[in-house]
C-alpha cells in the first residue's frame, strides 16, 4: 500500500485521572509512515517540556507517536484526533478518509480555556478553576479547530463555529454565524455565512449565504453526500438536500430537498398548458440552474441560466 495513504505524528495526549484519553494534539502531522530511525522515547525538547501534569484540571500529559492507515477505521482516541487534524492541516480532503465509528473514540470533554478535562471532575475542581480564571467553553466530543490548527490564508470570525476536522482552503472566510462541521469544508475561496454539515464540500468561489443550511448525512438518514460546485450561491436562509453543480443560484429563503416537486419553468408547455415537474433529486448536481419560488403559485421552479453564478469580493478574500 502506498505511503501516501498513511499519516503519522508525534504529539501530546491528555489523560484524566481515570486513564481516559481526552485529546491528542499533533503540532506537525505528516503524510507517510513513521520515519525509520525515529525513537519515540526521545521526543523533541519542546514537546517534552509540555508533557507535565495540570492539577487544576486533574490531568496528565504524555508524548505519543501515532501512525494511521487512512483506509481503515479509527482504533483509538489518539488515532481519531490524528485523523481530524490531518483534515484540518489539509493533508487529506473530506470523504477521502475512513472515519467509521469515530464517535466511539471521542469522549465527551469539558473544554476549558486551559485545555480539556473530564466532565466528572468539573464539579470538584470548579473552585480551583474559577480561582485561576479558567472558564469552561463547552461540553462536547469535538473541540474547536483553532485550538489545534491555524489554517493559513483563512479567516474565522468566531472560533466556536468551526470544529476540528474541518477542511478550509486558502481564501475562505467563515463569518460569525457561519458553521463548518468535521469532514466538511471548502475546496477554494469561499464565503461561509451559513451551515456546512458533515461530509459536505463547497467548490471554489461559492457563497453560502447568511442563515442558510446544507443537509449532511448525520441526521438526514440518507446516503447521498451533498456537495456544492464552483461559483454557486446559496441565498440567505435558503437550504438544500441535493447537490448543486457549478454556477447555480438558490434564491433566498428557498429550501430544496430530494423530494421537492420542481417545475421546469423554461421547458415547453404540455398540451394542457402545464410545465413538466420533476423531483429535486432529478436535478441534483446539474450545472447552471436557478432555483426560485413562483410568487403567485408558490411552486418551486428551476430555470436554466447562463454565465457565472456569483463573483466574490477579491479584496475581502485576499
Amino acid at each position: 500500500m502506498s505511503d501516501e495513504r498513511w499519516v503519522w505524528g508525534m504529539g501530546l495526549a491528555t489523560a484524566a485521572a481515570d486513564g481516559t484519553i481526552l485529546d491528542t494534539w499533533f503540532p506537525e502531522p505528516a503524510v507517510g509512515r513513521i520515519p525509520l530511525g525515529l525513537d519515540p522515547a526521545m521526543p523533541p525538547e519542546d514537546l517534552e517540556h509540555l508533557a507535565v501534569p495540570d492539577v487544576r484540571r486533574g490531568v496528565t500529559v504524555e508524548v505519543v507517536t501515532v501512525e494511521i492507515d487512512l483506509d481503515v477505521p479509527p482504533a483509538s482516541t489518539s488515532d481519531a484526533y490524528l485523523r481530524l487534524q490531518a483534515l484540518s492541516h489539509r493533508l487529506v480532503k473530506p470523504n477521502e478518509i475512513d472515519l467509521t465509528g469515530i464517535f466511539g473514540f471521542l469522549p465527551n470533554v469539558a473544554w476549558t480555556t486551559a485545555g480539556p478535562m473530564h466532565p466528572d471532575d468539573l464539579t470538584r475542581l470548579r473552585p480551583f478553576l474559577q480561582r485561576d480564571g479558567i472558564q469552561v467553553q463547552g461540553l462536547d466530543k469535538f473541540p474547536r479547530l483553532l485550538d489545534y490548527v491555524t489554517p493559513p490564508g483563512v479567516r474565522i470570525a468566531d472560533a466556536s463555529r468551526v470544529r476540528l476536522g474541518a477542511y478550509l482552503s486558502p481564501g475562505t472566510t467563515v463569518m460569525h454565524e457561519g458553521f463548518v462541521n468535521f469532514n466538511a469544508g471548502t475546496l477554494g475561496t469561499s464565503m461561509v455565512e451559513g451551515r456546512i454539515s458533515q461530509g459536505v464540500v463547497v467548490g471554489d468561489g461559492s457563497d453560502i449565504g447568511g442563515g442558510s443550511s446544507i443537509m449532511g448525512t448525520l441526521s438526514g438518514g440518507g446516503a447521498h453526500r451533498v456537495s456544492i460546485g464552483a461559483r454557486t450561491l446559496l441565498g440567505a436562509n435558503a437550504g438544500i438536500g441535493i447537490s448543486l453543480g457549478d454556477d447555480c443560484v438558490v434564491e433566498a429563503g428557498l429550501y430544496v430537498t430530494a423530494g421537492s416537486k420542481i417545475v421546469l419553468a423554461d421547458e415547453a408547455p404540455r398540451a394542457d398548458g402545464s410545465r413538466p415537474v420533476v423531483k429535486g433529486a432529478d436535478l441534483s448536481g446539474r450545472d447552471g440552474l436557478l432555483f426560485r419560488r413562483n410568487s403567485l403559485s408558490g411552486a418551486i421552479e428551476a430555470v436554466r441560466r447562463a454565465g457565472v453564478g456569483v463573483t466574490l469580493n477579491e479584496a475581502l478574500h485576499a
